[in-house]
């Protein structure tokens, strides 16, 4: 497998290629977005309802720990398109189908990391703000704690995230496409993120500051997730070209 170096402008490229792939299968890919709109609305409007307001910006920065192994359905439109398919529902779930029964294992990696940094934010939460709730109107009136909890979990979910990212940013598509075991594909994406660790944080910085404020303006969701998703591949397809 040959590994191809990346810059910003191979970023650049990766973005314009996927925000034309996403208005190529507008609708199947908005539909699938959706799904996560409807489910992010409902876990906002309950952290709201239960007065735990500033758990919102945490909850939503959480997403990016679950998200990768989601991807595979957009991988499925994806391959859909380029075959000149019909890019359905059919497709979407091809994507999953297809997909090495190790990203199931790097889900449950996911899943873990997820669950750790939830645990994390919510003892930070008890310990700086306590359980007295916290509702959105009443947000300017304890700035020090929630900029508190908000500084320290922004710490903690930093390296979970940076971990998460190297591990998983080229091994999902690795996996959708079952060119590597579990492992192979890991080392190659942690490779591939190290040996171009300048452009690779700024794919990350992007993606991390897009898909949180998405979730915190839900309406934007289903635009952007499908365009980071084809970006991604983009980028996979010219780091690690075919064979």
């Amino acid at each position: 497998m040959i590994l191809q170096p990346f810059s910003v402008a191979t970023v650049r490229s990766a973005l314009h290629e996927g925000w034309q792939l996403a208005q190529a299968t507008r609708r199947i890919s908005v539909a699938y977005a959706l799904v996560f709109t409807i489910a992010g609305a409902l876990i906002g409007g309950a952290l709201l309802a239960s007065g735990l307001t500033p758990f919102v910006i945490a909850a939503a920065g959480a997403f990016m720990l679950l998200g990768p192994v989601f991807l595979a359905g957009f991988h499925g439109i994806a391959a859909a398109h380029e075959a000149r398919q019909p890019a359905d529902m059919a497709a979407l779930l091809g994507g999953f189908r297809r997909a090495a029964p190790a990203l199931w294992v790097l889900a449950l990696v996911c899943a873990l990391l997820f669950m750790i940094f939830i645990t994390d934010a919510a003892i930070l939460y008890s310990y700086m703000i306590g359980g007295t709730p916290v509702w959105l109107s009443e947000l300017p009136a304890n700035p020090l704690g929630v900029g508190r909890f908000l500084l320290w979990g922004g710490v903690s979910g930093l390296f979970i995230a940076f971990l998460l990212f190297a591990v998983s940013a080229f091994a999902v598509p690795l996996l959708c496409e079952r060119r590597a075991g579990l492992v192979g594909a890991i080392v190659t994406s942690v490779r591939l993120v190290f040996a171009n660790f300048g452009p690779a944080m700024l794919w990350a910085l992007l993606l991390a500051v897009t898909i949180i404020a998405s979730s915190l303006l839900l309406p934007l969701l289903p635009l952007t997730l499908p365009w980071l998703a084809y970006a991604g591949r983009a980028l996979y397809r010219r780091a690690l070209p075919a064979d």
